[in-house]
């Protein structure tokens, strides 16, 4: 018996030993892991922060086809909240050896918070990877309606015929205003001046740019995306040109009023920065009057029941819009074909509507390139290169065109060549966007960004445009 009770007490502590070591084991591990975690919360935060500033930063104006593959689409038809507006809420994604030991859910963006648990929680299942984004904010309830409303090619179809009409809208838009503006009616500007014929529809679709494409534009996409992305993209972006603006500063400059073109780039800048500023406060009041409305002056119109949320609603408005982007072209047609043989701007205005959806294609699918970098690391991220390279393509397209017209100089040629030049250019190149990058820019950790990216984007265009138009012109002696 007493061999026996020995033997049980030497196996206990055994067993003991064991556990303890198992213990220290456990506790070595977890440590381990809270010294890592430590560590790179110093680091990690801060660089994180800089990518996902500089990403937003790049994709505040346009993010082209991209918003179609990168968000889920349910039965309500809006798309869901992605990684852009969990940055925006403060949600920065943990590392793998963070979510060891916060498995639960996500960090603020705080780096005084980084050991709380947010207060928006994730269950486990919700967690695709550390750094995936694809459960974001997503509940389990919901997941049951992650098929598309539409198919793909639908999808690309509405976008595309959204953003023609509302590409041919932006078009009349700015041609209205030249006129409303220009020599004949109101005498503000003119080709002559630093006030260029442009200057205000770029100041008109900045502003405008400021209620739908910054502040609204969630509300307008619980609605319908696809009226979202043709107001920003299409009709805002169309109503604006940037081309326009560069090519009245090089007509200033080929007759040495090199003075003029400065400071019409300077003021043409202010005042667009100043419109999408001043439209984003006025927006601001706007939805703080609309809040403090009492409950019971609603007028039982709710968002909701304007709603795209089946497949069949969606369907009607692509009919809807196909027919209307059919009228649009079949008059541009008709009253060019009745226009053409006099020239003059009617003839240039509806052939710039003909081929304005053309640009607007091309600005919106070069604007996938925003927030993307160069190469497989990402360089200048903050760059917008889509918006970057669709506003200097067309600039230089412009002054090619500029010049053949001084070289032919025949009636045809200016009708064809300024009816492009009006309507595919100015809706390829876009102030609007432009300027809702550079005030994204200007309120970011790095606001030096936004005047390195717009004097860039000057300079390559105005120098370009010196060799492409204004040398030309000074060695040939065009008149």
């Amino acid at each position: 018996m007493a061999l026996l009770l020995g033997g049980m007490e030497l196996q206990n502590d055994d067993r003991e030993a064991r556990r303890s070591m198992s213990h220290g084991r456990t506790s070595s591990t977890g440590s381990s892991l809270r010294r890592r975690s430590l560590n790179l919360s110093s680091v990690l935060p801060n660089q994180l922060d800089d990518d996902i500033d500089s990403e937003r930063v790049s994709e505040a104006g346009d993010i082209g086809d991209r918003a179609l593959s990168s968000k889920r689409y349910s039965e309500s038809g809006s798309m869901r909240l992605s990684a852009d507006h969990a940055i925006e809420n403060g949600i920065v994604f943990p590392t793998q050896e963070d979510t060891l030991l916060h498995p639960i859910g996500f960090w603020s963006r705080d780096p005084s918070t980084l050991n709380s648990v947010s207060p928006v929680s994730l269950v486990v299942e919700e967690i695709i990877s550390p750094l995936s984004t694809d459960g974001i904010l997503r509940p389990v309830d919901e997941k049951k309606d992650e098929e598309r409303v539409l198919p793909r090619s639908l999808e690309y179809i509405s976008c595309l015929v959204h953003l023609a009409v509302f590409g041919i809208l932006g078009v009349l838009t700015r041609y209205l205003l030249q006129k409303l503006f220009g020599p004949a009616v109101a005498g503000v500007t003119s080709d002559t001046t630093i006030l260029y014929l442009d200057l205000p529809s770029n100041m008109v679709g900045s502003f405008l740019m400021g209620w739908f494409g910054v502040v609204f534009k969630q509300d307008i996409s619980e609605v319908s995306d696809f009226l979202a992305i043709g107001l920003s993209t299409g009709y805002l972006g169309s109503v604006t040109t940037f081309s326009g603006w560069n090519q009245k500063m090089l007509d200033l400059s080929v007759h040495g009023k090199w003075l003029f073109s400065v400071l019409g780039f300077l003021i043409g800048l202010f005042l667009a920065a100043y419109s999408i500023e001043f439209g984003v406060e006025t927006a601001k009041g706007f939805r703080w009057l609309m809040e403090k409305r009492p409950a019971n002056s609603s007028n039982g119109i709710s968002a909701k029941s304007w709603t795209l949320n089946s497949r069949e609603r969606h369907l009607s408005i692509i009919l809807v819009m196909a027919l209307l982007l059919g009228s649009l072209w079949a008059l541009s047609a008709t009253m060019l074909k009745h226009e053409f043989g006099n020239g003059g701007s009617e003839a240039q205005l509806w052939l710039g509507c003909a081929v304005g959806p053309v640009g607007v294609w091309i600005r919106w699918f070069l604007a996938r390139l925003n927030g993307r970098g160069l190469g497989k690391s990402g360089l200048l991220k903050w760059v917008p290169f889509g918006t970057l390279i669709a506003n200097v393509s067309a600039a230089c397209v412009m002054a090619a065109l500029s010049t053949t017209k001084k070289a032919v100089s025949t009636k045809t040629c200016d009708t064809v060549a300024t009816g492009i030049q009006f309507g595919l250019l100015g809706c390829l190149s876009t102030v609007s966007t432009f300027m809702a990058e550079f005030n994204a820019m200007r309120r970011s950790k790095h606001p030096w960004q936004a005047y390195a990216y717009a004097i860039a984007t000057i300079a390559i265009s105005f120098g370009s445009g010196i060799l492409i138009y204004n040398l030309p012109v000074w060695i040939k002696g065009y008149e």
